[in-house]
């Protein structure tokens, strides 16, 4: 669906050459949800906006729908522009225009006919909840509202694509929840290819299917949602999963402890089996839970267990084989006393 090959964006600034997107390649299957992962500077929005040639890239291919858009003259990179469609973290409204005006805009600029604007309007108002904001102006309306607006004012021309650039970071816990659900909504009902950016983990974890980390104009890591969630690669992703899923534990935790502290992950169907208890029952150990949880990721739970070991040497090793052999991984993070 879309294709990006070696991707480079180069900026000249006062200060000398800024390389925005380093070589990236990456490929987003047709009706998913992908997310982009970064910090600010890391070349995450330069990346999104050369998906449209809002930014044209320096060098490298940008293919969409099977059109290389970087090869594309005015006019037909404009025709292929209509199927991609765009939000932003500020919404972009026009004040002096109501709901109902800001969405038709998009449609007269694509010189739909008057006569099917105002029916594709009201279908799309309905489709993001607005029905009865038709006519009021943005001021009037909240951040969701005004979001919801963009939305549809993005979707207006059907498109195959639909780029968010930080979509929800302008808005509270609630409201980022009810949006992300309603993109869940479009992607599902109507098959849209959603590329996404964003810095939060919660929102990748809440809706999409694969994702890529990136640092310094550069993909670092890559793959669905949850694999990078059970077994992260790099400090970074490791770094970005702790502000979802934390397991700290104060350091007087650690001190008290006598026998070896393992770190337990169980993926896929098995984090829902009794693992732990089997293994306490078989063997002469006796097991001290200090941290665990299980998340929920694309409808697959994930468990991570923290627990402090007690018994003979022995029997320790044997319960971790029998855990290991029960398709968990275990880390020793903190050897016996």
């Amino acid at each position: 669906m879309i294709s990006i090959q070696n991707l480079n964006k180069i900026y000249k600034t006062k200060s000398g050459v800024v390389n925005g997107v380093d070589n990236v390649s990456l490929e987003v299957k047709k009706g998913e949800i992908f997310g982009i992962v970064g910090y600010s500077g890391a070349g995450k929005s330069s990346l999104l906006r050369c998906i449209n040639l809002l930014e044209r890239p320096t060098s490298g291919r940008i293919t969409v729908d099977g059109l290389d858009l970087t090869k594309l003259r005015r006019e037909n990179l404009r025709q292929a522009r209509l199927k991609i469609g765009m939000i932003f973290q500020h919404f972009y409204l026009i004040s002096q225009k109501t709901v109902f005006e800001n969405i038709a805009f998009a449609l007269k600029a694509a010189n739909m006919p008057q006569a099917k604007r105002k029916k594709r309007v009201e279908e799309l108002l309905k489709m993001v909840g607005l029905a009865d904001k038709r006519d009021v102006y943005p001021s009037q309306l909240s951040g969701g509202q005004k979001q919801r607006v963009a939305i549809a004012r993005a979707l207006a021309n059907n498109p195959t694509v639909l780029l968010c650039d930080e979509a929800t970071s302008a808005l509270d816990p609630t409201t980022t929840k009810s949006i992300l659900n309603l993109l869940k909504k479009i992607n599902q009902e109507l098959n849209i290819t959603i590329v996404l950016i964003t810095h939060e983990m919660n929102v990748v974890k809440e809706i999409c299917h694969r994702m890529a980390i990136m640092q310094d104009g550069r993909v670092i890591e890559e793959g669905s949602v949850y694999e990078i969630f059970a077994k992260p690669q790099t400090d970074l992703t490791k770094e970005f999963i702790s502000s979802v899923v934390s397991f700290d534990i104060p350091e007087a935790i650690y001190k008290e402890c006598e026998g070896p502290i393992v770190k337990v992950t169980f993926r896929g169907t098995v984090a829902g089996e009794g693992v732990i208890s089997d293994t306490l029952q078989q063997f002469q150990v006796k097991g001290n839970f200090l941290h665990g949880s299980i998340e929920y990721i694309q409808d697959l739970p994930l468990g991570i267990f923290i627990m402090e070991l007690r018994g003979q040497k022995e029997e320790i090793h044997k319960a971790i084989s029998y855990i290991k052999n029960r398709e968990a991984e275990v880390e020793v993070i903190q050897h016996g006393l």
